[in-house]
């Protein structure tokens, strides 16, 4: 093989995309084809987990065959004894990165306190601390300019955590200002980015 050909040679990275209750979830299909036809040295495997309230958005018939969603039953139907697979544990043993986009407001106070009540809120209790976590979040304009939503974005920073902020723009409601959720090319180089370090 010569210097080109390795040169050539693309990284399978490991990638949970994670979705919350958010409208910004309709850009899941997006995100994904962008990370499977981009041009780049990495090669994604891509898991996806979604909150019961990120179902709502999802249109699976855009998913690629490829990429497995996984959902608060896949925890439950994985186990019945001893030495079953614990998902939410062996997702984060499997995965490189992790990509919570959108994360809404809800999900954002359980990040900030730790709670565990479903299965990516377990992986994110569980996530190895060596490995990066990013996370983008959306909510309507008065949610964002919240009190609260500083300090758990704080928190989540302060852990290590790297937020991929907002935008400003007119919102699904028709409100205009912060609290969109990144765009997908904006997360996508993200991504990247914090896998070439």
């Amino acid at each position: 093989m010569n210097r080109q050909e390795n040169n050539n040679i693309k990284k399978d990275k490991n990638l949970i995309l994670a979705c919350t209750g958010s409208v910004a979830t309709i850009k899941l299909p997006v995100l994904i084809e962008k990370l499977q036809t981009l041009d780049s040295e990495f090669n994604f495997n891509i898991k996806v987990v979604v909150t019961k309230h990120a179902k709502h958005f999802v249109d699976t018939s855009l998913l690629p065959q490829n990429v497995e969603m996984l959902d608060d039953t896949s925890e439950w139907e994985a186990w019945n004894r001893r030495g079953d697979p614990v998902v939410h544990i062996d997702l984060g043993k499997w995965a490189d990165l992790m990509v919570i986009a959108p994360l809404s407001a809800n999900s954002l106070a359980k990040m900030a306190v730790g709670l565990c009540d479903n299965l990516l809120m377990c992986v994110v209790r569980a996530w190895d601390f060596d490995k990066k976590l990013l996370f983008c979040p959306a909510m309507n304009t008065r949610m964002y300019d919240h009190p609260v939503t500083a300090e758990h974005i704080a928190k989540l920073k302060s852990w290590g955590y790297l937020e991929v902020p907002t935008i400003a723009k007119t919102l699904m409601c028709g409100d205009t200002g912060n609290g969109a959720m990144a765009e997908v090319d904006t997360i996508v180089e993200h991504i990247l980015n914090n896998l070439r370090v």
